[in-house]
């Protein structure tokens, strides 16, 4: 049976999660900084779990994804694609590239999965306009998701519907499934409020920034909002000032409304599942309840729990994937997610801004 890892690349951690035969056999969290300013890290781990039995395959660390690709067959081109920028472009998870060529040089098995836009399961009138419909890591909680819904559920993959709601270390995003497919969402940077970075933005918020830089959409999230950029995540649910009161409302109510929004998409879902940095801290999941309860939104609300200790779901996600993709118990999964029919890239539905004009500032010959 299958020897996976997954591997999620987060802001602040970059988390690893191992299966053989569904079975954890690897659970490990890096400081991104640390594991990103020097490949090596990351490339001893999966070489060690390689040594200690053949890796069939790793889900590597994707960005705004691609179809399913080797590692080893990764262009220069894909990797632009896969992380919105061209060389030398400041901002974001800095590292990522040098991460992705490292593991491309390597041979190991690694291979990169699909973003939300990516899927076949979203119908082409909703991408319209649309490149940040949730990341390939958020394709995987999803994945963690489905998966534990219908274990739980003691239910097929296709009988779940659920708005998985991912409060993320800088990001929120909101993914609807449907009878066990993803069906649209909102990613961290086209969605909610997020802990650090501002999410959708006004239209005309953005004119006045002048310039949007891949650095500016890290920025301007709650923690600025309440004057506390470097505060510990969890102290967004424990405001102090009036500032800070401010960024926890607009920080809930934002999340709340992606909820009710996606509810119109996904009329099965019957719960709300929180994933993510903050879907553990104190108030947060009693706030969010009670919030969804005013609207009249009668969704259920728990967290992902997952079946790891460290890694985070997206983690535990990515090896389900790379399992199924494997062959093995979570084959099913995958293919009620429609992972192998990924196709496109996230510019294909650009009718706003010219697609070739895209290209040129990401630098795709």
């Amino acid at each position: 049976m299958p020897r996976v890892i997954g591997i999620d690349p987060g802001t602040l951690s970059v988390d690893i999660c191992g299966l053989d035969d569904g079975a954890v056999f690897l659970d490990r969290s890096l400081p991104t900084a640390d594991a990103l300013g020097d490949p090596r890290a990351i490339l001893d781990v999966l070489d060690a779990a390689h040594r200690a039995g053949p890796l069939d395959l790793v889900a590597g660390p994707s960005g705004y994804g691609l179809p399913l690709i080797r590692a080893q067959a990764l262009t220069d081109n894909d990797l632009r694609l896969a992380y919105l920028a061209p060389e030398g472009e400041a901002g974001g998870i800095g590292g990522l590239r040098t991460l992705m060529r490292a593991l491309r040089a390597s041979p190991l098995p690694v291979v990169l999965t699909p973003g939300v836009v990516h899927l076949p399961s979203v119908p082409p009138h909703r991408k319209v306009n649309r490149v940040d419909m949730g990341t390939a890591d958020k394709v995987c909680a999803a994945a963690l998701a489905v998966h534990e819904e219908a274990a739980r559920r003691g239910c097929a993959h296709g009988d779940v519907s659920f708005i998985l709601l991912e409060l993320g270390g800088a990001f929120t995003a909101a993914i609807a499934v449907e009878r066990g497919r993803i069906v649209d969402g909102l990613g961290g940077t086209s969605g909610p409020l997020g802990l650090r970075a501002a999410g959708a933005l006004d239209g005309e918020v953005a004119y006045l920034a002048g310039t949007i830089s891949k650095r500016l959409l890290f920025g301007g999230g709650a923690s600025a909002i309440a004057g506390e950029p470097n505060a510990p995540a969890e102290s967004i649910a424990s405001p102090a000032t009036p500032r800070a009161r401010v960024a926890w409302e607009a920080y809930l109510e934002s999340a709340v409304k992606a909820v009710a929004l996606l509810a119109a998409i996904a009329p099965s879902a019957s719960d709300v599942i929180l994933s993510g940095r903050l879907a553990s801290a104190a108030g947060v999941r009693g706030a969010i309840e009670a919030r969804l309860a005013a609207a009249r939104i009668g969704a259920a609300v728990h967290p992902l729990t997952g079946f790891a200790r460290v890694a985070k779901a997206a983690a535990q996600g990515a090896a389900l994937v790379a399992d199924g993709l494997a062959g093995g118990r979570a084959a099913a999964l995958v293919d009620a997610l429609g992972i192998r029919g990924a196709s496109g890239t996230v510019l294909d539905h650009l009718h706003f801004v010219d697609p070739a004009s895209a290209r040129e500032r990401l630098g795709i010959v």
